[in-house]
């Protein structure tokens, strides 16, 4: 009897630009066999699957990648979900709620039809309440359904840390956490920079100053505002970060990052989605990290959660 192994299969829905800049980075990355990409513009859908596949040749690992339907979510152990109207300029994250919230409720009765039982990460904006709406429309457990979070944004402040400090951004330890977006902090008191506190770095060396790792935060949060009036979208970087979950999930690598997880307690609040440093695996959400912050710290982070809770609750009546 001829044994077939089992594939694995990554569902990408959406073909924008974040969705595409996703999809190109995962013909290089050799996590998975089949990548199928699906969009109500199926013209575009195969276009982007035509115009990867003619790379395979070049990629580390053979890939088959296709335009296809909600039918193929059913042997896909990870979806990624990037469709949705996109953010235009002078607009908030916060302000795409309505709009958005609908397409994610049409997206997950087709998505559950198929008969899909896998892991769903949400990169649509706004990504926290996305990611909740996700988790509340599938039926999932909540460990299954979750947001990138703050995955970006940790990168973005961790890459100009690392500019500031002349040292390896990927050995920055630093997080942003609570919503991705305006209401977000930097947890300084629980950064590591050459193993070393921030409060002793700036004790130790005048060249470093809270001052400037205030305006770095301020750069952080405000990054995507400033590459929306240059360029007109974010796409590489968070392509790279969904990349990085899906690497965590399928190697089952237990490892943290900043996801939009559910918290039930966790920093005192609860029945939400929010970034939190999180441990990922082939499970999802294994559990939710609490790291320790100032009082001032948690003050900020039930703010932002209030305003997640404020802004979600006219599309949940």
């Amino acid at each position: 009897m001829e044994l077939h192994a089992k594939v694995t299969r990554v569902a990408l829905i959406g073909a924008g630009a974040v969705g595409s800049s996703f999809a190109y980075q995962m013909t290089t990355a050799g996590l998975c066999e089949e990548l199928v990409i699906i969009d109500v513009n199926k013209a575009k859908a195969e276009g982007e699957a035509m115009d990867l596949n003619h790379g395979t040749p070049f990629s580390s690992s053979p890939m088959r990648i296709w335009a296809g339907d909600y039918g193929d979510c059913k042997d896909a152990e990870v979806i990624v979900i990037t469709a949705g109207a996109p953010q235009k300029p002078g607009e908030t994250r916060l302000d795409l709620v309505a709009k958005n919230a609908l397409i994610m409720k049409e997206m997950m009765r087709q998505i559950m039809e198929s008969g899909f039982d896998g892991i769903i990460v949400v990169a649509s904006n706004p990504v926290d309440i996305m990611a909740h709406l996700a988790w509340k429309y599938s039926g999932l457990p909540k460990s299954r359904v979750f947001g990138s979070g703050t995955v970006l944004d940790t990168a973005r402040l961790r890459q100009m840390l690392g500019e500031y400090f002349n040292i390896d951004s990927r050995n920055a330890h630093a997080y942003i956490l609570g919503e991705h977006g305006d209401t977000e902090f930097a947890a300084w008191s629980n950064s590591r920079i050459y193993g070393k506190t921030i409060d002793e770095l700036l004790a130790e060396d005048d060249r470093y100053s809270q001052k400037d790792l205030d305006q770095i935060y301020i750069n952080v949060r405000d990054a995507a505002y400033h590459i929306i009036e240059r360029k007109g979208a974010t796409y590489y970087a968070i392509g790279l970060g969904l990349v990085r979950i899906v690497r965590a999930i399928l190697g089952n690598e237990n490892c943290l990052l900043t996801v939009g997880a559910h918290v039930d307690g966790q920093y005192g609040i609860s029945g939400i989605h929010i970034g939190v440093p999180a441990v990922i695996n082939r499970q999802g959400v294994r559990e939710v990290i609490e790291v320790s912050l100032t009082d001032e710290e948690l003050k900020k982070f039930h703010h932002s959660a209030e305003v997640l809770r404020q802004t979600m609750e006219p599309v949940l009546r």
